[in-house]
């Protein structure tokens, strides 16, 4: 993953964003793919191949947006939401994914969340998470509110205004 150490990105046969390292790993000729990412990366590689032995080297490796629900939170969120569509941000865990109608990535969730509403209808409830930066965006974006999930990562959630002037 870009976030590795150099030294891990250099004997790495790919380097990228989580969803790629994971068609990355569906389409290599190897039978085992040693994933140097977080524990839900892993887990969408092994969806994505189940027919390879996916291997993380630090099953503790997490991810605070994604464990910002649970598998649990969402069925009981969608309790209080019946017959509400549900989009998740691929940043969550595989337990999620079973649980959600549609799967987004940060480059496709406006265009995700436009076509349920010409499918469904301007008024679709839409259930959106975890990331609660991204539901916002998609909000602006799209100018129709949803009920967003208050997840976040704490990493990009602690980047402020003063930190990108500063750079």
């Amino acid at each position: 993953h870009h976030y590795q150490l150099p030294e891990i990105q250099a004997v790495a046969d790919y380097v990228g964003h989580s969803l790629g390292l994971s068609q990355r790993a569906a389409a290599a000729d190897a039978g085992t793919i040693v994933f140097c990412g977080v524990h839900f990366m892993a887990e969408t590689a092994s969806v994505l191949c189940p027919e390879k032995r996916v291997l993380i080297p630090d099953p503790d490796a997490g991810c605070s947006l994604a464990d910002s629900i649970t598998a649990e939170q969402l069925r009981e969120w969608k309790g209080r939401h019946p017959g509400a569509t549900v989009v998740m941000y691929v940043n969550t865990t595989a337990e999620v994914k079973a649980e959600t109608d549609y799967c987004c990535t940060s480059a496709n969730a406006v265009k995700v969340v436009e076509h349920i509403r010409r499918e469904q209808g301007e008024d679709a409830e839409i259930l959106f998470g975890p990331d609660m930066f991204l539901g916002a965006y998609v909000e602006r974006t799209t100018g129709r509110a949803m009920h967003v999930w208050d997840g976040e990562c704490h990493v990009h959630a602690g980047i402020k205004p003063d930190d990108i002037a500063a750079v």
